[in-house]
């Protein structure tokens, strides 16, 4: 089948137009070499399938979504254990003050109390300063009380964020896990295809190989296709009578192309001409 130019739809079959390039020059291979060439495509096609699947498996999507949910988890962790630890400092500031007033207020009673101050002013205003810390030290209580309150209900969110941690993280080592499980399955599948494609793509002949590589990288991991009942399996098209003719007119060890597709084109038992 001789050369065409790109095609634009016309109906169901496509018209010609100019070439904007040169297509490669006829190659010719045995019958069997061409049928090799299927089988070749055919392994393609399933690793194709496996490394699809490999990257589409739904735990991908899953770990994913789980990790956004870890990140803002440990995020809100973090700011719970900042608040715990600032409400600690708070707390052993405002204790430490706590102390310092009572133990002022302890050393004003025993002086009150030894007798060793006796003028009536001093008594005034050792009795008015004990009055003064006395209600100092229950200001100070009450904040060091706030303090306890905020810093109990921080733990409290510590101690929830932290379950809620562990509970996701333990999701996304459950879902990792299943993950490298198919990983595994499809990794050794895809190690015994790609043996046996060795194997195959070894009898092709190196010319027949290396254009069907070529078309392949170019038509999306589909560089030959059968001829079956007249209509390319490449493109889905269906060849005019003129295309079956130049089939038909073709030395058998001719390597077609099909005209709309320019995929490799195989002839078989069953293409129906």
């Amino acid at each position: 089948m001789g050369p065409a130019g790109p095609r634009l739809e016309d109906g169901h079959r496509s018209v010609e137009l100019p070439l904007p390039f040169t297509w490669s020059p006829q190659l010719n291979a045995a019958p069997a070499d061409q049928i090799r060439l299927l089988d070749v495509q055919s392994l393609d096609a399933r690793l194709q399938q496996l490394a699809h699947k490999r990257r589409s498996l739904p735990e991908h999507d899953e770990i994913e979504s789980l990790t956004k949910d870890l990140t803002q988890l440990r995020d809100l962790l973090v700011a719970a254990q900042t608040e715990e630890s600032d409400c600690s400092r708070e707390q052993t500031k405002a204790e430490q003050d706590v102390d310092q007033v009572r133990q002022r207020a302890s050393r004003d009673q025993q002086r009150l109390d030894s007798g060793a101050v006796t003028s009536p002013k001093d008594l005034e205003n050792l009795q008015r300063e004990i009055t003064s810390l006395a209600k100092r030290q229950g200001d100070l209580e009450d904040v060091v009380l706030e303090i306890m309150e905020r810093r109990e209900s921080a733990q409290e969110r510590v101690g929830e964020l932290t379950g809620r941690v562990s509970s996701v993280q333990s999701k996304i080592d459950d879902a990792t896990s299943r993950r490298d499980a198919s990983y595994e399955s499809f990794d050794g599948e895809s190690a015994t295809l790609t043996k046996e494609r060795e194997v195959v793509a070894g009898t092709v002949p190196a010319d027949l190989l290396k254009l069907y590589e070529k078309l392949r990288e170019q038509q999306g991991g589909v560089g030959a296709a059968r001829l079956y009942q007249r209509r390319c399996e490449g493109c889905r098209l269906e060849l005019n009578i003129t295309e079956v003719n130049e089939v038909k007119a073709a030395a058998p060890d001719q390597v077609l192309r099909c005209e709309n597709c320019r995929r490799i084109l195989i002839r078989t038992s069953e293409s129906g001409l």
